[in-house]
C-alpha cells in the first residue's frame, strides 16, 4: 500500500482554537446526543472523529437526534426513523407529516434581516423576517389563485436576488414543487429542463446585472413561456427596469409587485416527508438533463446538518455564498434561513472588472460570518493581487470553498490575505444530494489540499476495483448507507432504471458517486478528480486535479485541463490545455517550466505529450470543466454525440476541441 506522506503525518494547517471549538453548535449536539440519544463513545464533545462514527453505526438514533436537537416540527410524528434501508429505495420517517417553508420562516426574528439583496454595483437593501413572511404569503396566495396546488409545478427564470427565495418559499408552502434557473441559460435550454415537468406557472425577470452590462431577458422570458404549453399564467418581476411590452405572453401575466403585496396570512400545506420539494437538474451535457427530485423532510434535515452543524451557522449569522440559481449551492443559500441564519443575494459577476474585490468589500460591509466561493475564485484573487484585508473582515469565522478540489496553494493566501484564524473549509458533495459528502466542522482540524472528514451522516468509503474500501490509495467514493437527501427518483423514469444506473451499476447497493478519491488514515478526503477522467499512464493512474493544482499555481496560468485520451491503435494521449495570464506567451521555455512543475509535484509519469495554448476552457453553467466531453472529442467522437452546446458556458470552443479530435482520429487510422 502507497502512503501519501511520510511518517508522521504533517501538522494540520489550521487547528480550531480549543474554547471556540467547545462552544460551537456541533459540539453542543454532542453533549446533547450523549446524554439524550445515548450516543456511544463521545466522551469529549469535541471529538469529531468519536461523533462522526456513532452517526454512521447508528444511523436511526444520529437521525433522531438531528430531529430533536433541532426541533423539526411535524403535523404528524413518524412512526419509525429508517423503515427500510436499501438503495436506492430508503424509507425515511414514515408517517410524519412536515414543510420545508415552515421550518425556513420559523425562527427569523421579525425586525432583524433575513434576506440581504446584493449586487456588483455595491448597492443594496434588506428583507426582515416580517416581511419575508408576508411577501411569502402574498405569492402563495397569488399562486393558489392561479390554479397552483399541492404537487404541481413551478418554475423560475431567474437571477440570484431574493424574488427567487420568495417565489420557492410561497411554492413549497403549497406543497407545490419548485425548480429555477439562471437566466444565463437560453430559453430552449430552460425550456429543455423545465417542459418536463409540464408547470402550471412560471415566474421571470427583465434581466440581470453581469461585468457592467444589463442584460435584458425580457425576449428571452417571451420565448420560454411559449415553450412551456402546460402554462397558465407568468408572473413578470421588474428587476433591472425595463418596460415589459403588452401582450405575446400566453395565459394571463401578472406583475410580482402585485403578488408580493397581498395582505394574507400565511397558511403552510403539511405534506409527506418525501414529498417532492424541488426538481435540480444535472449539467444536461448529454441530451436533456436529468430532473432530480429531493423531498422536504430529507433536505430539511440535512442541510439543518449541513448548515447548523458544519456549518455552524445560527441566529445573528449572516452568509454570503456566490452561486447562481442554477447550481446546487443556491439552495443550501436558502437553507440558510432554517438555521435562523441572514442569507445574502447577489446579483453580478463575483469579481467585476470595475471592482474585482466587491464581494470581499460587501463581506466587510455586511459582517458577513461565512463568506462562500469557489477554487478558481481563490486562485483568481491571488493572480490579481487583491488584498481582501484592507477591508474589516473581522466577523468572517469560515470562508467555505467547492465546485472542485482546493488546492493546498490557495490555503496559505486565504491565511495571509484574509485572517490567519479564519477557518478555510473545502466541501465536497453533489447537486445528487443537494449536499455535501466531505468537508469540515468547526472541531476539526484542516490539512491543506484536503477536506478535513466525512460529513456526519455519511458512510463515506473509497473502493477499488474489486469493491473494496481501501484507505491512503486512490479509490471511487462511495456511500455504503443511505441519506436522507439521496433523491426520491428522477423525473419521468417510472421504473427507476435511469436512477439505478446513475448510481448503483457499478456496486449494487452501494452509492457510487463518480468520483476519485483518497481516504486518508487519519480521516481526512483528498478529490482527485472524476473518475471516468482518470489519467491512466501506463497503468499507473492519477486524478486530473492533481494537474490542475500544480499548473494552476504557476502565474503565467489562469487555468489548465489535462485529458488522457485512449486512442483507435491503442495509443494514449495526454494533452495539457492551457489558458494564459494577460501577456504571457507559450514559449519552449514556459513549456518546460509547466514540464518540471508536473515532474516534481505531481508524477514524472504523468508529463503531457502535448501542451497547448487556447483562449479559454469549456464550462458548465455551474463552473465546472467539461473533462470527460472534452476527451470524448478529442477522440473524434462528434460533438453532437457529445454534449448540449446550450449546457456550456462558450459553446464556440467546442469546434475547436472537436476540431482537433477528427484531426488525431483520422492520423490514428491513417495506413503506415
Amino acid at each position: 500500500m502507497s502512503t501519501l506522506h511520510p511518517t508522521p503525518y504533517p501538522e494540520p494547517f489550521f487547528t480550531p482554537d480549543p474554547k471556540t471549538a467547545a462552544r460551537s453548535r456541533i459540539a453542543d449536539f454532542a453533549r446533547w446526543a450523549a446524554r439524550h440519544q445515548g450516543a456511544e463513545g463521545i466522551q469529549d464533545p469535541t471529538d469529531y472523529q468519536a461523533l462522526y462514527r456513532w452517526s454512521i453505526t447508528d444511523l436511526e438514533g444520529f437521525w433522531a437526534a438531528v430531529w430533536e436537537y433541532f426541533a423539526v416540527d411535524a403535523t404528524t410524528p413518524y412512526e419509525r426513523v429508517l423503515a427500510e434501508e436499501t438503495m436506492p429505495g430508503a424509507r425515511w420517517f414514515p408517517g410524519a407529516t412536515l414543510n420545508y417553508a415552515h421550518h425556513a420562516l420559523r425562527n427569523l426574528q421579525p425586525d432583524s434581516p433575513a434576506i440581504t439583496a446584493l449586487n456588483e454595483t455595491g448597492s443594496g437593501y434588506e428583507i426582515t423576517g416580517q416581511q419575508l413572511r408576508a411577501r411569502v404569503a402574498s405569492v402563495a396566495a397569488t399562486l393558489r389563485d392561479l390554479g397552483v396546488g399541492q404537487g404541481d409545478r413551478v418554475v423560475g427564470y431567474l437571477p440570484h436576488t431574493p424574488h427567487a427565495v420568495i417565489a420557492f418559499l410561497a411554492t413549497a408552502s403549497l406543497g407545490a414543487v419548485w425548480s429555477v434557473c439562471g437566466q444565463d441559460y437560453a430559453p430552449k435550454a430552460a425550456a429543455d429542463r423545465f417542459a418536463q415537468l409540464e408547470p402550471t406557472v412560471l415566474i421571470t425577470a427583465d434581466g440581470y446585472l453581469f461585468n457592467g452590462t444589463t442584460h435584458d431577458c425580457r425576449t428571452a422570458s417571451l420565448e420560454l413561456a411559449r415553450a412551456l404549453p402546460t402554462l397558465k399564467a407568468t408572473v413578470r418581476v421588474d428587476h433591472v427596469g425595463l418596460a415589459w411590452p403588452e401582450g405575446g405572453h400566453p395565459g394571463l401575466t401578472v406583475p410580482w409587485e402585485d403578488a408580493a403585496a397581498r395582505t394574507e396570512h400565511l397558511t403552510v400545506a403539511p405534506v409527506p416527508f418525501d414529498h417532492p420539494l424541488w426538481v435540480v437538474f444535472s449539467s444536461g451535457t448529454t441530451g436533456l438533463p436529468k430532473g432530480i427530485v429531493h423531498g422536504h423532510g430529507g433536505v430539511l434535515l440535512e442541510h439543518l446538518k449541513m448548515l447548523g452543524l458544519h456549518t455552524d451557522l445560527g441566529p445573528g449569522d449572516r452568509l454570503l455564498w456566490y452561486t447562481t440559481t442554477h447550481w446546487m449551492m443556491w439552495n443550501l443559500v436558502v437553507s440558510a434561513l432554517l438555521t435562523g441564519a441572514a442569507t445574502c443575494t447577489y446579483d453580478g459577476s463575483p469579481a467585476p472588472v470595475a471592482r474585482p474585490g466587491i464581494l470581499w468589500e460587501l463581506a466587510a460591509r455586511h459582517k458577513v460570518t461565512v463568506f462562500g466561493t469557489s477554487p478558481q475564485y481563490l486562485l483568481a484573487m491571488s493572480k490579481l493581487g487583491i488584498e481582501p484585508a484592507v477591508h474589516d473582515l473581522s466577523a468572517i469565522r469560515v470562508i467555505g470553498s467547492t465546485g472542485s478540489a482546493l488546492p493546498a496553494s490557495a490555503y496559505p493566501w486565504v491565511r495571509d490575505h484574509v485572517g490567519a484564524g479564519v477557518q478555510l473549509a473545502s466541501t465536497s458533495g453533489g447537486t445528487d444530494v443537494v449536499s455535501g459528502f466531505a468537508g469540515s466542522a468547526p472541531t476539526t482540524p484542516v490539512w491543506a489540499g484536503e477536506l478535513s472528514t466525512p460529513g456526519l451522516g455519511v458512510a463515506l468509503a473509497a473502493y477499488d476495483a474489486t469493491g473494496t474500501p481501501v484507505l491512503d490509495r486512490l479509490g471511487e467514493l462511495v456511500v455504503t448507507r443511505p441519506m436522507p437527501s439521496m433523491p426520491l427518483h428522477f423525473w419521468n423514469d417510472p421504473d427507476g432504471s435511469r436512477y439505478r444506473a446513475a448510481y448503483f451499476d457499478a456496486y449494487p447497493g452501494v452509492w457510487r458517486h463518480g468520483d476519485w478519491i483518497t481516504h486518508t488514515s487519519h480521516g481526512s478526503v483528498i478529490v482527485h478528480g472524476r473518475s471516468d477522467a482518470t489519467l491512466n499512464r501506463n497503468g499507473v493512474r492519477l486524478g486530473s486535479a492533481d494537474i490542475h493544482d500544480i499548473v494552476e499555481r504557476l502565474p503565467e496560468i489562469t487555468e489548465a485541463l489535462v485529458i488522457g485520451a485512449e486512442e483507435p491503435d491503442g495509443g494514449y494521449w495526454m494533452p495539457l490545455f492551457v489558458v494564459l495570464a494577460d501577456g504571457v506567451g507559450l514559449d519552449d521555455s514556459l513549456r518546460e517550466k509547466i514540464r518540471d512543475a508536473i515532474r516534481t509535484g505531481a508524477s514524472p509519469r504523468h508529463v503531457p505529450d502535448e501542451i497547448l495554448g487556447v483562449p479559454a476552457l469549456p464550462h458548465t453553467k455551474t463552473g465546472k470543466k467539461l473533462e470527460v466531453p472534452v476527451k470524448r472529442l478529442l477522440q473524434g467522437t462528434p460533438a453532437e454525440q457529445v454534449l448540449n452546446p446550450s449546457a456550456v458556458d462558450n459553446p464556440e470552443l467546442i469546434s475547436y476541441f472537436a476540431r482537433l479530435g477528427t484531426e488525431r482520429s483520422k492520423r490514428s487510422t491513417r495506413p503506415t
